[in-house]
């Protein structure tokens, strides 16, 4: 499906619920198959979040996740700690280019009994669930905090619990903490004290719960660039969000307000709004805690003709698809002047898009939603248009509540 986006002037003041957090939910759901006394409420709609939550509650042997990086990775870790049951992850062809060896070694090293079925190092993967009695586990720090997660998230149920250490410098620290502060709601005892994570085995029940799960910042971010690109008085409400956040992407409160946009909570709302100037030609953002939202803020940029030089982006390479070669073709259509590295992006300012161009989007929900803002700006069209299912099944809708002119072609 190729949609067909037309500049428009955003309603004034509109109000969109998000569904929850992709990142809390899948991080609850493997926790509440863990300990099933656990209630979660508000859970994530993405396609991501409906894989995990088939792969848990299913019996079956061979478990096709798709392109669910984070299912893939948590659920390696689920099943190998899952006495007497044999399983095989598989997904798509891009996610059998994705590596998973640094998590499977970790797992190695507890015990884990886990063996590649085609290329060494990446899936699909054959896991024999046993019991795991070792607890000294270490891995570089600098990987996708997602495998970290992954280890934590099993470890109350690991007979001696795990210590893990990280070797060099830790990248998404706010994703480490959200799992920590998971795993301490619901009664986990654990510690994160320079490069050592504790988590402690949980011998005794836990206490029956219901747990709520915040709405996803990474989804705010779209409209933290429609705000910014819009007329000054655009107000946008989205629920339901935490000032004080587990979210690592909550960062978009100081970053988009360099570019424009105030936000101010009451209760479990928040307003966006376009009020505040900015006299500058480009601005600089290390994204090392913060890699998802790096489409998202090199597209306002753009919109907003002003540079950007983002770094800390070196897991973007290994995501749905590289994420800076992706983002350096399709701003490249537009006319924009960009170079990347291995872990930065560079944009020079200009106050030029070209019009009605066609964005491919990679299998990637994130290029799709991304550039959509710009159409505030130019006519733009974007390729695969359904691939926001992912993680935001709602965006297209909730883009024509606030006004856009989308049509399918």
């Amino acid at each position: 499906m190729n949609l067909l986006l037309q500049p428009v002037t955003s309603n004034s003041k509109s109000s969109i619920s998000i569904t929850g957090s992709k990142s809390e939910t899948n991080r609850l759901l493997l926790l509440q198959a863990l300990f099933p006394n656990i209630a979660i409420e508000n859970i994530s709609n993405s396609d991501d979040s409906e894989v995990m939550q088939l792969a848990l509650k299913g019996g079956a042997e061979i478990i096709d996740i798709h392109h669910a990086g984070t299912a893939m990775r948590f659920l390696t870790a689920f099943f190998a700690v899952q006495e007497g049951r044999t399983v095989t992850l598989t997904g798509s062809p891009r996610m059998k280019e994705r590596p998973i060896k640094i998590l499977v070694d970790a797992l190695r090293q507890l015990g884990a009994k886990i063996e590649y079925l085609e290329s060494e190092g990446f899936p699909p993967i054959k896991i024999t669930g046993q019991k795991l009695s070792k607890n000294k586990v270490s891995l570089p720090a600098s990987v996708s905090s997602q495998y970290i997660s992954a280890l934590l998230l099993i470890a109350s149920k690991l007979e001696n619990g795990i210590e893990l250490i990280l070797e060099g410098e830790i990248t998404s620290v706010p994703y480490i903490k959200m799992t920590l502060a998971l795993l301490n709601e619901i009664g986990v005892e654990t510690s994160f004290v320079g490069n050592k994570i504790t988590v402690k085995s949980l011998t005794q029940n836990i206490e029956s719960q219901i747990l709520t799960v915040e709405s996803d910042w990474s989804s705010a971010s779209y409209f933290y660039s429609i705000v910014a690109l819009a007329n000054e008085g655009t107000e946008i409400i989205l629920s339901s969000y935490k000032e004080n956040s587990l979210q690592g992407d909550a960062a978009l409160v100081g970053i988009y307000k360099k570019m424009g946009v105030k936000t101010h909570f009451d209760g479990n709302k928040m307003t966006l709004s376009k009020k505040l100037n900015f006299d500058f030609d480009a601005v600089n953002f290390d994204l090392n805690n913060t890699p998802d939202i790096a489409q998202t803020i090199v597209v306002t940029c753009l919109g907003l003709g002003i540079g950007c030089h983002l770094t800390g982006l070196h897991t973007l390479k290994i995501k749905e698809t590289d994420r800076l070669e992706a983002l350096k073709t399709e701003l490249t259509k537009l006319g924009a002047k960009i170079s990347v590295t291995n872990n930065s992006l560079t944009l020079e300012s200009s106050n030029s898009i070209k019009s009605n161009v066609k964005i491919a989007t990679y299998n990637d929900h994130r290029m799709a939603m991304a550039f959509a803002p710009l159409a505030l700006k130019v006519s733009i069209i974007i390729e695969n248009a359904e691939v926001v299912s992912k993680s935001y099944p709602d965006f297209w809708n909730d883009l024509k509540n606030i006004g856009f002119q989308i049509s399918e072609i």
